[in-house]
């Protein structure tokens, strides 16, 4: 009988106020909010102030955020000049991961050990402010074009798709993207925000944190899940080859790519939001081919599995659909992430502890005699 918990399962490690899955009944809320709510009524501004401050801003504290975020995006000419001289073929959760540790170096108010609230909130929303721009900037050098001016009259939605694409996004696509943002932005002590927590925990700063989260997030079974759910929807091809796919999955025992989830035993519930933005872009945009292939696996995993789709199943149709390339769809999901993973990090120097998990030993039970040189 096994007296440890493999991958931590079920270890409550930490209290934390932010966000609560509830894997059972398929629902996420932020500090008594509803994603559904959140979605329907909310930006992703407004959720970033509710994560750094406990409670949904006034317009006048809004105003104050979005002002904060905006003027905040300019890179220095040193971050500028790296990003330029990037491998172009690399990978951009690398360049995000490196940038973010670089911002930590440039960064004056950045003390280890340093317990200065204000400057640790001003920082945070420093980071959020500029992952976006960081990822953009990438993305446009590596295909030789210049950066767009910084605006600071669109929201963090419409900044990041007027950079990438060097023109001003419909306010459908902002929309669909600022849901995105939301609905990714917090849910509970995943692997990233684990990484980020520990890490700060040691009284490191910020930055150090969420670059450890980058490095955790790019992984395929966390972050880099809805790069391969767009890999699979292009190996398949047609809707028609869905079920012969899939037959040839099950058969070997291959996971099916967004199908499932670790902690939703029921439907993800930030997944028919996805679903609901996917179907508006496929009919706005008049390409039905991946929204088709999308619905006939998700179908045909809950028929034949009991499985559901989950949240990077149709956020990879939906980034697709806005015309994103797929070595972005990660990045993206930091973006949205910073808002909790800087907020997690914040809640936890309020109440600090250092993680100091034990260790089940398997190695040998009794001690061994060093043998002589000669005898090894």
């Amino acid at each position: 009988m096994s007296d440890y918990a493999k991958g931590l399962e079920g270890v409550i490690a930490n209290e934390s106020k932010l966000s609560k899955v509830e894997g059972l009944e398929g629902k996420l809320s932020y500090l008594g909010y509803s994603i559904d709510e959140l979605v329907e009524h909310c930006t992703f501004e407004e959720v970033t102030y509710l994560l750094h401050n406990g409670r949904l801003p006034t317009q006048p504290e809004l105003t104050e955020l979005e002002n904060t975020l905006r003027n905040d995006r300019e890179l220095s000419e040193t971050m500028l000049l790296f990003l330029k001289s990037a491998p172009k073929d690399c990978s951009p959760m690398n360049v995000l991961r490196t940038c973010v540790s670089m911002l930590g170096l440039e960064d004056k108010r950045v003390k280890v050990g340093d317990l200065d609230t204000t400057a640790n909130r001003q920082i945070a929303l420093s980071i959020v402010a500029k992952t976006p721009v960081i990822i953009a900037a990438y993305h446009r050098f590596r295909q030789g074009l210049e950066l767009p001016p910084i605006r600071t009259d669109l929201s963090e939605a419409a900044s990041f798709l007027y950079l990438i694409n060097g023109e001003e996004p419909t306010a459908a696509m902002t929309k669909t993207l600022d849901v995105a943002y939301i609905l990714h932005a917090d849910h509970g002590m995943n692997a990233s925000t684990f990484s980020a927590r520990v890490t700060i925990a040691t009284l490191s700063d910020i930055y150090s944190a969420i670059t450890s989260a980058i490095g955790t997030l790019k992984g395929p079974l966390h972050g880099g899940a809805n790069e391969c759910v767009i890999q699979m929807l292009n190996d398949i091809g047609d809707v028609s080859e869905v079920d012969a796919y899939l037959d040839a999955c099950l058969a070997k025992k291959k996971k099916v790519m967004g199908i499932g989830h670790r902690v939703y035993r029921v439907l993800d519930p930030r997944a028919p939001h996805l679903r609901r933005m996917a179907i508006q872009l496929t009919d706005e945009l008049g390409e039905s081919k991946w929204i088709k292939m999308s619905e006939r696996i998700a179908k045909v995993m809950l028929e034949r599995k009991g499985l559901n789709a989950n949240v990077d199943f149709y956020s990879a149709t939906v980034y697709y659909s806005l015309g994103i390339p797929t070595d972005l769809f990660t990045p993206i999901f930091a973006i949205s992430r910073s808002a909790g993973w800087t907020a997690q990090v914040l809640e936890q120097l309020k109440d600090n502890r250092l993680y100091r998990p034990l260790t089940h030993y398997t190695g040998p039970k009794l001690l061994m005699p060093v043998p002589p040189m000669s005898d090894r």
